[in-house]
């Protein structure tokens, strides 16, 4: 968000609520919408699924919605291209369709994702975005079989999902790369099992990994 903030990579538009990962509860329905109703537990997420076009109903490209994918450009609602958010009459814009920064957020249907109600609003927020990421392109894209090896790089929250995700694909191998080696031992929790810090080396760290592995890694 601070990238956006910052207007780098986008033609900037301002003043809007920025925001992209959170939790919530559905407050009211619009007209048309049947598969939410008030009171159900939501996530946002700023890449949607319409569910009808090509790439919805594919497997390989169902984050590449026609209607839905994401744009940072956008910063009204499709139905009316007007934004639901104003003050002292004058329109404040949409971010990637969750503007999640606000107690109250509007967001198309395809752009919320229905939870558990026992699910606890604050601990599964970031399933909305980092985790889902992570795990996503490990499980989804990336398809490692048991006993395969697997290198992620970097340990933030994309990292660690990633690392689940080969986990419980049944990954032989994890191995982490990090500058940081604080975050090695929290790591072992989401299967890495081996650590690479590039600062310890004199050479290219895919040239350590291939050391290591004895040609690389699966994937």
């Amino acid at each position: 968000d601070v990238y956006y903030w910052e207007c780098k990579g986008y033609t900037p538009l301002f003043p809007r609520i920025l925001g992209h990962e959170a939790s919530g509860i559905v407050e009211s329905v619009g007209e048309g919408v049947n598969d939410l109703k008030p009171g159900d537990h939501v996530l946002p997420i700023f890449t949607g699924e319409c569910k009808e076009c090509r790439h919805c109903l594919s497997e390989e490209t169902n984050n590449m919605c026609e209607l839905l994918r994401i744009n940072c450009d956008r910063g009204v609602m499709l139905a009316d291209g007007k934004t639901r958010f104003s003050i002292n009459g004058k329109p404040i814009y949409h971010f990637v369709g969750t503007s999640t920064f606000s107690q109250y957020t509007v967001v198309h249907v395809g752009q919320v994702a229905k939870i558990s109600p026992t699910a606890p609003l604050d601990k599964v927020c970031p399933i909305s975005c980092g985790i889902c990421t992570g795990f996503g392109a490990t499980v989804n894209v990336a398809k490692p079989k048991k006993g395969q090896t697997v290198a992620v790089f970097g340990l933030g929250a994309v990292g660690l999902a990633a690392a689940e995700g080969a986990r419980v694909c049944g990954a032989s191998r994890i191995i982490a790369v990090d500058v940081n080696p604080r975050r090695f031992e929290e790591a072992k929790r989401f299967g890495i099992t081996e650590f690479v810090n590039p600062k310890d080396y004199d050479k290219p760290v895919q040239e350590v990994i291939v050391e290591m592995t004895g040609g690389g890694v699966d994937r």
